[in-house]
């Protein structure tokens, strides 16, 4: 079944969206689809775009796409299932907005992975950056010489906002 509670990091991740406007969202983690829900309605919204999401637990997967299915949605979102170390390496880009909102110690190696087709100009999201184990990940991103602008955004377990230079 469809949630339709709206923690306000979904809200930012899909406000985002809409005013980017990207042609590829990428989320690293979807679960059982509820952030991939924001952003597709976002890409839907714009009337231009796809949602490339990733999950390792097919079970989540079977209840993402039910999910997706129910939203009318569905045709919108790519469910890439499997280790996102190897699903992402496939994406194409540019990539013009990324969410990651998976295992937090994988959120660096999943940006290295990803970072060569990240536009200038994209945003990329990482949701509880509070957690110790985002620290590698918020390192590079706020690191100039490795190409963003980065600010936290003090809401629930944080948030990372960080564009591509």
């Amino acid at each position: 079944m469809v949630c339709f509670a709206t923690p306000a990091r979904w809200a930012i991740a899909s406000t985002v969206s809409r005013a980017a406007r990207p042609q590829t969202v990428v989320e690293f983690g979807t679960s059982y689809g509820i952030s991939t829900l924001y952003l597709a309605a976002a890409v839907r919204d714009n009337g231009l775009g796809r949602v490339v999401t990733t999950e390792l637990s097919s079970v989540k997967v079977a209840a993402a796409r039910r999910n997706f299915a129910e939203a009318g949605v569905a045709d919108l979102i790519e469910v890439l299932p499997g280790d996102a170390l190897e699903t992402l390496a496939a994406v194409d880009g540019p990539i013009g907005l990324a969410l990651l909102d998976g295992w937090k110690g994988l959120y660096l190696p999943v940006l290295r992975l990803i970072e060569p087709r990240v536009a200038a100009g994209a945003l990329v999201i990482a949701d509880d950056a509070s957690f110790d184990s985002v620290r590698p990940y918020l390192d590079h991103v706020r690191e100039p010489a490795n190409g963003y602008v980065s600010v936290n955004f003090p809401v629930e377990d944080g948030m990372e906002v960080s564009c591509r230079a």
